[in-house]
This record gives C-alpha cells, sequence and structure tokens, in this order.
C-alpha cells in the first residue's frame, strides 16, 4: 500500500514541501514532516471560513491550500461503497 503524499505551503518562506498523511479525515489532517528519526508530526486542522488547513510544525506555520468541502469529496470518492445488505 502506497502511503498518500500531499504538498503543504510553509507561510513563513513560502516554500511548497510533500509531506505523508498519515490520517485524513474532514475534521483534521494528521501529516509526517520529514522520514526517520528526525520526522515531526503535525495536525493540520481547518480554519474559520474552511477554505483551507492548518497547523504549526517545529514553530512553523504549514498550510493546506483545500477546502474542507473539497477534502470531504475526496473522501467520499475514494471510500469503498458499503452494502448493508443481510
Amino acid at each position: 500500500m502506497a502511503d498518500e503524499k500531499i504538498k503543504v505551503r510553509i507561510t513563513e518562506t513560502d516554500a511548497l514541501i510533500e509531506v505523508t498523511v498519515l490520517r485524513k479525515q474532514a475534521t483534521l489532517i494528521e501529516v509526517m514532516l520529514g522520514t526517520g528519526a528526525h520526522s515531526t508530526r503535525c495536525t493540520l486542522t481547518p480554519n474559520r471560513m474552511e477554505s483551507a488547513y492548518a497547523g504549526s510544525a517545529m514553530g512553523r506555520e504549514i498550510v493546506y491550500e483545500r477546502s474542507r468541502k473539497a477534502v470531504q469529496a475526496e473522501l467520499d470518492r475514494s471510500a469503498p461503497p458499503r452494502d448493508f445488505r443481510r
């Protein structure tokens, strides 16, 4: 199974970095910056207008520039169909 990767922006330097997604929900996205012993976890939560996800890692603000509706739609598409028949 391949790890999902997303691009986030570091607001201080305006640089884009690719991070690994550990957990993805509409209410939060948990990512890991870096690999190995020096990796850092960060939780991204929707901002007030729900137009992006933001969080802080190592004193730096990082932003995933997708709306909550777009992430929810992506999760709905990737979820397997449920069959409730018995």
